[in-house]
C-alpha cells in the first residue's frame, strides 16, 4: 500500500510543478489560483511521501517521488507547455524511467 502512496505523492509532485509553470504565464487573480494549487498539490505529496516512508526505505522513496515528479514534470512541459522533445530528451526520461522500475524491483518491500 505504500507504493500506492509514494505514486500517488509523485503524481501531486508533478502537480506542484506544473501550478508553478502555470502561474508564470498567468497574471492577476488566475495566477494567485495556480500558487493556491502549488500549496495544496505540496502538501499532499510531502503528506503522502512521509506515510510512505514510515515503512519504505528512505533512499529508495525518495528516489523514487523524485524520479516520478522528473519524468511527469517533463512530459507536462513537452505536453502541455510545448517544450522540445528532441531524441537525447526522450533518451534519458526513458533511463529514468528504467532507473525507478529499478529501485522498485531491488528494494526489499
Amino acid at each position: 500500500m505504500n507504493w500506492i502512496f509514494l505514486i500517488i505523492a509523485g503524481l501531486f509532485e508533478v502537480g506542484f510543478t506544473s501550478c508553478l509553470g502555470k502561474a508564470k504565464v498567468t497574471t492577476g487573480t488566475e495566477m494567485y489560483g495556480w500558487y493556491i494549487g502549488f500549496v495544496i498539490c505540496l502538501t499532499v505529496s510531502m503528506a503522502l511521501l512521509m506515510k510512505a516512508t514510515q515503512s519504505l526505505p528512505l533512499g529508495t522513496a525518495y528516489a523514487v517521488w523524485t524520479g516520478i515528479g522528473a519524468v511527469g514534470t517533463v512530459l507536462v512541459g513537452i505536453l502541455v507547455f510545448k517544450e522540445p522533445a528532441d531524441f537525447w530528451r526522450v533518451f534519458f526520461i526513458f533511463t529514468l524511467i528504467a532507473s525507478i522500475v529499478g529501485l522498485k524491483a531491488v528494494s526489499a518491500h
